[in-house]
């Protein structure tokens, strides 16, 4: 299952005569058979199991993608329950981005099974990833939480910092979500003036990432040192610095866009940072 995915939200009416791929869910984690490295996913059928809800997200290669919630606490043997985190790398590229979208419908179909202004249940909105509440007509979409993550640079070293709740000796590039009726580019210039007391000049996009702890969608960017120094706010950010190539500390693993802003420095300096 390594082709294109094709996003759906009607499921067509002979699925259950079609092959399906389950990614199912108990508290954001993801059901999965082990066996040695390699990982299967379960027709949660098959473990006689009776999804709490299920939801249809397309199809990969020809084979019908769902995603599922299930509530069951035992499972056997070969069986595991596994944060996304560490299926990283365990599962292919293309797997892992539909586990990532699994995961973020399963908790929007999860949170919104009654209606946030008049609490009637709701029901799926026909043709659209919406649900709809039949008393007052609000439909509620999956959510997504947009937030900056920015490299700068200065005299070819980059701005780390290390945040409170950090691993010990980890450090990452700046990042914060975005607040109602602010730019992308506004957003990287306050929370850059806001944790680390500089400014900054020539703001450019460099990529983006979905984030599924638990709907972020990850805006990148790269931007240049322009004034100031170093003032931590002391609430978001611990410790932070200018690091060169010869001085780098712990970085985020390669799960994350965070290390492919690193990664891209280095690379274009003709290094290659051997952290995983």
């Amino acid at each position: 299952m390594d082709e294109r995915f094709l996003p759906g939200i009607e499921p067509p009416d002979d699925w259950a005569e079609r092959r399906n791929a389950w990614f199912v869910f108990r508290d954001g984690d993801l059901l999965v058979v082990e066996s040695g490295e390699r990982i299967a996913l379960p027709d949660p059928a098959a473990l006689g199991v009776e999804p709490v809800r299920r939801q249809y997200l397309g199809a990969l290669g020809g084979v019908l993608c769902w995603s599922a919630e299930i509530a069951i606490s035992a499972v056997p043997p070969d069986v595991a329950f596994l944060g996304l985190r560490a299926l990283y790398g365990r599962l292919t590229d293309t797997l892992f981005a539909v586990a990532n979208r699994a995961a973020q419908i399963v908790a929007w179909d999860r949170d919104h099974q009654f209606c946030g202004r008049c609490g009637t249940p709701t029901e799926p909105a026909p043709g659209e990833r919406a649900r709809r509440c039949p008393r007052c007509g609000l439909l509620a979409y999956p959510r997504l939480s947009p937030a900056i993550i920015v490299r700068i640079e200065r005299e070819g070293r980059i701005l780390l910092a290390r945040g409170r709740n950090f691993a010990p000796g980890r450090f990452g590039v700046i990042a914060g979500f975005v607040e109602p009726g602010e730019s992308l580019e506004e957003a990287v210039h306050r929370e850059i003036a806001e944790e680390t007391g500089l400014t900054v000049r020539d703001v450019r996009y460099f990529a983006s990432q979905p984030w599924p702890f638990p709907h972020t969608l990850m805006v990148g960017f790269t931007a240049d040192w322009a004034a100031g120094e170093i003032d931590l706010d002391g609430v978001e950010l611990v410790e932070a610095g200018w690091y060169g190539l010869d001085d780098l500390p712990t970085v985020p693993t390669r799960l994350s866009i965070a290390r492919r802003l690193i990664d891209d420095w280095a690379a274009r300096r003709g290094a290659t940072i051997l952290q995983p």
